[in-house]
């Protein structure tokens, strides 16, 4: 195997981590297109359809953090090979899925592989990047992970009408072999002294349990009805679960996440901020397109397109985002992006009854600008709010926010979904989230931050 110089190492790894980054990202996206078209193949319910989308996302958020200290624990390029191996053979798995229950099992595992990888990345790249270029190559990773977000519609919709919807889960197989070969050839572990700290499994197993208990209850309480004897134990057991989970944390010496950080108000409102625009992408992405394709009787290739205004601009807008942030602090760009995705959503809910596709474009296109002013100034803020030894439990809180805001998501939008038959309900309730959000923003965030 070639070697690689070692000046250009790190720009080598900045490509593969970016690269893991965006099919994780695409994973996300890509699938919501190609709904209708797989529930009809395999036969599935509107429900267990939905499960494809958010068991991905639930096993994702669940595991994310304690594979976030694999890396220190065991080394970061046999995190990440485990990681690519278990993601890129599940990613095949899916494509020849022949039942409903295949494809969902082989999503779950394919969350297990993403949740690997995806916080060993971000090390990696710090790792490997001296402390005057890591900005720079931080700011290259995010702008490679949303062009392949924005990508992921267009993708899936293409792939859908011209191949098939199961060539989105086979194209990720190479993409995973050439990362592989690239960290192989250009990371060099670095020299440390064996970790003694320990991965949290109690608070992992109450934290995956409960989770797991509340999402299935929620998604399954329509479709079984509210009133089945298993629906009501279900969420109970996920709630008390997850009460035992905050208790176990605040005893335990190294938490799973350090959860006495959310009695910093500007800490607790910027998490629920980046909640709540990954909460809102589940009903954009993944109703938006049953939408189109559902009431405005667009192909799969056409929903990808029509879904452009709502990621396009965000390449453009996360460095004015991040401009705004420095210069005017988190509070007034996180509250404009608060009342900018209020308005898209509301605007796109109201003007669905008339399906044209004209009078929902402005609602989708101010949704899309709202996004990168609901990552970049939050983020920022969550950092700056806790002192320098906590930072790095703080970015591993907020990476859960946002893939927890996702699984939750998708879980009240299927349930609101499955509920009503209307696409106009879903919209109309995360506009009025939103608006509960913005609240709780503009008490909560600090001005000085």
């Amino acid at each position: 195997m070639p070697a690689i110089e070692a000046d250009g190492r790190k720009w080598w790894v900045l490509v593969a981590m970016g690269a893991i980054l965006g099919v994780i990202l695409l994973d996300e996206t890509v699938v919501g297109v190609a709904l209708p078209t797989v529930q009809r193949d395999l036969a599935m319910s509107e429900v267990a359809s939905h499960w494809v989308v958010n068991i991905y996302m639930l096993v994702l958020a669940a595991f994310a953090a304690a594979a976030g200290k694999s890396g220190d624990i065991v080394g970061h390029k046999t995190v990440v090979f485990a990681g690519l191996l278990i993601f890129g053979l599940a990613s095949l798995a899916c494509g020849f899925a022949q039942s409903g229950a295949w494809l969902i099992t082989a999503r779950g595992v394919q969350g297990i592989g993403a949740a690997i990888i995806f916080p060993t990345s971000l090390a990696m790249i710090t790792i490997a990047f001296p402390e005057r270029q890591r900005g720079l190559a931080l700011g290259i990773f995010g702008a490679i992970g949303t062009v392949f977000l924005a990508l992921g519609p267009l993708v899936g919709g293409f792939l859908t009408d011209v191949l098939s919807w199961r060539w989105i889960f086979w194209i990720n197989p190479p993409i995973v072999l050439a990362i592989g070969l690239i960290v192989a050839m250009a990371w060099i572990e670095p020299s440390r002294t064996r970790s003694s700290e320990r991965v949290d499994w109690t608070g992992l197993v109450l934290l995956v349990s409960g989770l797991f208990a509340v999402i299935f209850a929620t998604m399954q309480g329509p479709e079984w009805g509210w009133s089945s004897p298993s629906i009501a134990p279900l969420l109970a057991v996920g709630v008390l679960l997850l009460g035992a989970f905050v208790v176990v944390e605040r005893r335990t010496a190294a938490p799973l996440i350090e959860v006495t950080l959310f009695a910093s108000p500007t800490f607790s409102a910027c998490n629920l901020a980046i909640l709540s625009a990954q909460f809102t992408k589940m009903a954009v992405f993944v109703f938006g397109a049953l939408y189109l394709q559902d009431s405005l009787k667009m192909t799969p290739l056409m929903a990808g397109l029509a879904l452009l205004p709502t990621v396009a601009p965000q390449p453009f807008t996360a460095p004015l985002a991040g401009q705004a942030a420095d210069r005017y602090g988190a509070r007034w760009p996180t509250l404009g992006g608060l009342a900018l995705m209020f308005v898209g959503l509301a605007w796109t809910g109201i003007a669905m009854p008339w399906n044209s596709y004209w009078l929902i474009f402005p609602g989708l296109l101010l949704w899309g600008l709202s996004m990168a002013f609901l990552f970049v100034p939050p983020q920022r803020a969550v950092m700056n709010s806790v002192p320098a030894n906590e930072q790095g439990q703080a970015g591993g809180i907020a990476m859960s926010s946002q893939l927890l805001g996702a699984t939750v998501g998708m879980a009240v939008c299927s349930t609101l979904f499955s509920m009503t038959e209307d696409y106009q309900v879903i919209f109309l309730a995360n506009a009025a989230f939103t608006l509960v959000v913005m609240v709780v923003a503009w008490l909560g965030i600090d001005r000085r931050v």
